[in-house]
């Protein structure tokens, strides 16, 4: 019969599970930053240009949320 005694995982301190989470709310602040210019230049376009560019203006938020985040 085989079994194990011990299994030690990968501890992490606080300190790195703090660093983590301020860069994971820095990321999160730059890719809404990239969703919201990329809003917000595709709002300022007439309706011809987007319509050169094959965009409805219904799609604009969809087009900036894979812009940003890749969704």
């Amino acid at each position: 019969m085989a079994y194990v005694t011990g299994i030690r995982g990968i501890e992490i301190g606080l300190a790195e599970r703090a660093a983590a989470f301020v860069n994971g709310l820095r990321d999160n602040r730059r890719r809404y930053g990239v969703y919201r210019q990329t809003v917000n230049e595709l709002k300022a376009l007439s309706e011809r240009d987007l319509a050169d560019l094959g965009i409805h203006r219904s799609s604009i938020r969809a087009i900036a949320m894979e812009a940003a985040y890749g969704k």
